[in-house]
């Protein structure tokens, strides 16, 4: 089985790239997206379908947006969070082949002085608490998404330019911690990895091709789906193509 992740920043634009995508993936189970940017009436679910795949999205115009797209069926779909009433579209899970899979678009924060930090923390609140009971209901469990936090230096460009900022700031880094403290292992640090090893580059700059990024897209794992986990892997072809999203997914794979 493989779980995925990929912020697509526009599923409208990015179409034929997740669909070539999956495509050369056959072995993927199900793929987390986020910032589909597009309205339900909108969501290419014929095109997908078409594809062979199941899918399951919420959205809205502009912005946010999440959906699952899985080879299995995907049975107890919730959107949104239960416990934190937000017009945001941010939150989609379903459960495909026995695991529940929670697809997450965490808030940016923009910034320290920003109105949109303390909206970050309280939402990250709500989730901790949330995925707290879903971890009480289903052991088999994977919060995968763009969750807009670096959780240490090693996972930033330049920490020293970072510092003071979003995406590392201490009260975001202490809510991802609180969420591997549920349980959830982070599947990307099982394995030896390579320095400087990101998932997002800034458009701007050249942060590709300088490899000025983030690791701030993770693939979390409950304890019996990390014992199953033999690799996690950032795929960087996509981030290489023309008009490619600033991000690139993160694919676990978990033995049968």
């Amino acid at each position: 089985m493989q779980i995925a992740t990929w912020n697509v920043n526009s599923l409208k634009v990015r179409l034929p790239q997740v669909l070539e995508w999956l495509a050369g993936r056959p072995e993927l189970t199900v793929l987390a997206l986020q910032e589909t940017k597009l309205e339900d009436h909108a969501f290419p679910k014929a095109e997908i379908e078409a594809a062979g795949f199941h899918v399951a999205y919420v959205g809205q115009k502009t912005y946010n947006g999440v959906a699952l797209i899985s080879r299995a069926p995907l049975l107890d779909v919730q959107y949104n969070l239960p416990n934190y009433e937000d017009p945001q579209k941010r939150v989609i899970a379903a459960t495909v082949d026995g695991v529940r899979v929670i697809g997450a678009y965490v808030v940016n924060g923009q910034a320290l002085d920003s109105e949109k930090y303390p909206y970050k923390l309280a939402w990250l609140d709500a989730l901790i608490a949330w995925v707290g009971e879903q971890l009480q209901q289903h052991g088999k469990l994977a919060l995968v998404g763009d969750f807009n936090i670096a959780p240490e230096d090693r996972d930033v460009h330049d920490p020293a330019k970072w510092a003071g900022d979003v995406l590392v700031s201490p009260p975001e880094r202490e809510r991802f911690q609180q969420l591997l403290d549920l349980g959830l292992v982070d599947s990307f640090r099982l394995f030896e990895q390579a320095e400087k090893s990101f998932t997002w580059w800034d458009y701007r700059m050249m942060g590709f091709r300088r490899n000025a990024g983030l690791r701030i897209d993770h693939v979390l794992l409950s304890r019996p789906l990390a014992e199953r986990c033999t690799a996690c892997e950032v795929d960087k072809e996509p981030r290489r193509v023309e008009r490619p999203s600033d991000h690139a997914p993160v694919i676990a794979t978990l033995a049968e």
